[in-house]
Parts: structure tokens; sequence; C-alpha cells
């Protein structure tokens, strides 16, 4: 594979500045070049960055800082943990050491974890299927036991230092109102379809395969807002779910699995087959505000409460739930993924002193090939741009097209063929690879540029060393230049047609700029 490069003509002084740049294509993965910044730009600069280390006040510096990136995190889910262990140890071993090593590959430092089942469960359960039990004494995690916290233990032996955070896809089936994990009835599930009209109190408008999430879907979502809460909004319920939140918490600890921060809900704008629940505004707010938060600062005042998993662009919803100031008062951070991003620059520019994470990934359809690589590269730049400053990665080990128990496919970042029990690494890892092996904790994001018209991301990040670096997309047929202002120096490049590029200007260099 060549790489095309255009470079600004070097000065007649011979001036001339060292950059790695970093190139993948299509199974032509992570290859090392270098180029050198110039005195002279090729074509108008798609963003600026002012010389300097990242550490300087705004009046020192000449700009406002962005904001400062925390993490870089994956889901353990598990049917990741039925792929894992098809593989011979030393496979596994290398697997965990990629992606969770300080010194790996993608050098993740947390993980979400969901409570109860997910849609990446083998089977639903919860860890109190006992209808009534509003005491909780038959609460218990013997069933992460076997799967979801042997992968854990297996990540810590990489990175002990590896934190947690969790929330639920379904409470107990006994606690909703349907009294099934589902929301609605589907030809994958048992659920009775003479109460899907409890969704939208009418039975119209409600699709399955609505939920099959294939990428971009360009319109307002969900087409329907829920009507009423899944989730029993008696007092005795409500709190016997916080306290389900801390007794979870508090099991996990003693398995030596740290968790650090709540989010009450997955995705309760998604109207599921699968495990899910729906939740009004108001039940969002009596919930989180009333108690979980409470109860939380009574039992777990060390654990954070993010509000979320917010997967919608309704604007006036999401502003309908944070508009309550007591509410507000409770969280710390807000969660976005799938549709919520179109919303993120918004909430935020009405928040500024929210945390903002991406929870989760979008999980495309189980091809796992280049160009699912390439939607997760825009999203990355997209969410880290925006404001982001956590970003979590959904599966990262399925079987070949990565089908869920639910009846459809997802990706992963690695591959599974079951037959010759062998891993392929996809596109998707080192979209993923681009940005966090080389983003540090603390790293401060310098500058974001997106043009819908050619579909190129580029963002800049400092890493608190003060190496600068630039990470770019062109998901094009055709070669793209591209041009960066740096200090007094330009960086000028020409991207070759679908190719993942960042760009590392060394500490010293960015700081002589």
């Amino acid at each position: 594979m060549c790489v095309v490069l255009a470079l600004a003509c070097v000065a007649a002084t011979g001036w001339s500045q060292s950059v790695k740049w970093i190139v993948s294509r299509d199974n032509d993965f992570w290859r090392e070049t270098k180029t050198s910044l110039s005195r002279h730009s090729e074509m108008t600069p798609v963003l600026t960055i002012q010389a300097g280390d990242g550490k300087g006040d705004k009046e020192s510096r000449g700009e406002t800082p962005g904001h400062v990136f925390k993490h870089w995190g994956t889901t353990f889910n598990e049917l990741d943990w039925e792929a894992f262990i098809a593989l011979d140890r030393d496979v596994q071993d290398k697997i965990m050491d990629d992606l969770f090593s300080p010194d790996g590959d993608l050098r993740f430092t947390r993980g979400r974890v969901s409570m109860n089942c997910n849609d990446y469960g083998s089977s639903w359960y919860s860890c109190d299927e006992v209808p009534g039990d509003l005491e909780l004494r038959y609460f218990n995690i013997e069933r992460d036991k076997r799967g979801i916290i042997p992968l854990i233990r297996a990540a810590q032996k990489f990175n002990p230092e590896l934190t947690f955070w969790i929330s639920p896809w379904s409470p107990p089936s006994w606690m909703k109102i349907n009294h099934d994990y589902p929301v609605v009835s589907s030809r994958h599930n048992n659920a009775d379809p003479r109460i899907d009209y409890l969704l939208f109190g009418a039975v119209d408008g409600i699709d399955e395969d609505e939920m099959k999430f294939l990428g971009e879907r360009n319109s307002q979502f969900p087409r329907k807002l829920a009507s009423q809460d899944y989730f029993i909004q008696d007092p005795r319920y409500l709190q016997a779910y916080a306290n389900y939140f801390c007794k979870f918490i508090e099991a996990y600890a003693e398995q030596g699995v740290p968790v650090d921060m709540v989010i009450y809900q997955n995705e309760a704008y998604s109207y599921t087959p699968y495990p899910g629940c729906a939740w009004t505004a108001e039940g969002t707010v009596r919930f989180n505000r009333d108690y979980l938060a409470p109860t939380l600062e009574k039992r777990h005042p060390d654990v954070k409460l993010y509000l979320g998993t917010f997967n919608t662009n309704r604007l006036d919803h999401v502003e309908k739930v944070l508009s309550d100031s007591l509410l507000r008062e409770s969280i710390e951070g807000v969660a976005f993924q799938w549709e919520g991003r179109e919303i993120l620059p918004e909430i935020r520019k009405r928040y500024p002193d929210f945390s903002y994470i991406c929870s989760e990934s979008e999980c495309g359809n189980g091809d796992m090939d280049w160009k699912a690589g390439e939607h997760t590269f825009f999203l990355i730049a997209d969410n880290l741009g925006n404001g982001c400053d956590e970003w979590y990665n959904w599966n990262f080990l399925l079987p070949k097209q990565g089908m869920s128990r639910w009846g459809w496919k997802q990706n992963a970042l690695i591959e599974l063929d079951p037959e010759t029990r062998t891993c392929r690494y996809t596109p998707e890892y080192y979209a993923v690879k681009h940005f966090s092996n080389l983003i540090r904790q603390g790293a401060r994001i310098e500058g974001y540029y997106y043009d819908k018209a050619d579909r190129v991301p580029v963002l800049a990040v400092r890493n608190p060393d003060g190496m600068l670096l630039v990470v770019t997309s062109n998901p094009g047929d055709n070669e793209r230049k591209l041009s960066l202002e740096i200090g007094s120096r330009y960086l000028n490049a020409t991207l070759s047609p679908h190719s993942f590029n960042t760009f590392c200007i060394g500490a010293n260099e960015a700081l002589s700029l």
C-alpha cells in the first residue's frame, strides 16, 4: 500500500520538523512513516492550534482550552465471555494484554457492567427474580460469578487498576408493570402481546425491528415516546430498586471489582424485545432525585451518579429531565449514546459544568468490515470533539456475525472463528487504536473539525506531556488534502482513500513551535 504525501516545499534554509504519521487501510494496519511540518500552507487550514504545552492559563496561551479527556473503556458481556473461553490460554492473554495493559494497544482503563442481563447476555436473568421480595432477601450475583466476573478478572490480570460503572437494561421482571424483562412482545421472547398497548396506549406503531441498530437513522428517535413508566411507580418498589443498586455495588466490591459510578437505565427510549425498561421524564426525575441519589449518598457517598444513558435526539425531552434543579444537584455527569450524540453539543452548551461521556459505541450489524470501522472512527472523533471525556466500546469479542440471543447481529473489536478457534482483529479495533493508543488520561481536546460534505473528521489533542496528536480519516474514494496551522508552522498531507491517520508531534517539537 502506497501512502501519498503532499508536503509543502521546505524553505531554502532547509527547515523541517519531523512528525510521526501512522496510517491504516483495510488489511494493512498501523503503518508508521514520517512527514514534516512546513513554513507554508498548501490550502486553507481546517484548524488552528496554538503553540504551547496545554498547561498554561487562557491568557498566556492565547486560547480557550478544551475539555480534558479521562478514560477509554469497554463493556463486559456474557457473550464475550462465551467467545473468550473458546480460546487457548495464550490467545486469551494476548487479547487481554492488547486491550487492557497500560502499554498495550487499546489501553482501556475502565469497564462498564450491566446490572442484570443485557441484550448480549446468554439468557434473561436478574439478581433477584423472587416476586415481591422488596427486602431483597434473595438478592445474589451468582450468575455474574460464572461469566462476567471471571472475564473482569482476566482483564484485571493485565491492569489491576481498572475501575467500573454499572447500569441496568431491565429491573427484575416483577418490578415492572408488564411483569416481564422486555418492553414489547416478539418472536424472540415470550412476552404477552395483549399488553403491548401499555407502551403507547395503543398497539399501532410498535415495530420490534426498530431496535435493530444499523447505523444512522437520520430521523427523530424514538418516533413515539412511552406514555407511561414500565417500572412500577410505587414508593416501596422505587426504594427497593435504589437499595438493589447498593447491594450490587457491595456484592461486586466483595469480588474485588470497584464500582465508582451508577447510571439508572440503559436506553430508556429503546422499546425492546430484549431486556429493557421504558421511563417517562417524570419517572426518571422521581427515581433519580427522590430515591437513587439520596440512597447512594447515604450508603455509598463515594459513588457518582450520572444521568442517562440518553439514546434519544429529542432535545425537549432531555431538557425536561435536566430542568429539575434538585435533580441537577444530585448528578455529576450525563451519558449519551446513539442518537443522543446529535444533541450532545447543545446540552453541553446549556449545562457546561457536567461531565459528559459516550457510554456505548454503536454496535453495527455483524459485518465487522472496513465500513464499520470508518463509522466507528467518525463516532469517536465526534464524541470527543463535542465534549465527551470518557468513551466506551460495546462488545470487544464475539463469534463471526455476533448473533445475539434475541435475533440479530452485532460487531466486536475482535472476531472469533468458532471452527478454527482463531481471532481476527477487525477494522474497528484499529479505529479505536488510532485514538486510545496515544491519547492519554488528562489530554486536552484542542480542536475539532468536521464537514458533512467531505466527511473528514479532524481531532487535535494535546497530551499532558505536551505531545500534540492529530487524528483524522478519509472515508472517501479519492485522496483528500489536509492542512492544519500549528503555532507558526503547518501540517500538510494528502490522505489516502479509506484510511485512518494519526499524526504525532512530539512534546519537544510541540513546545518549540
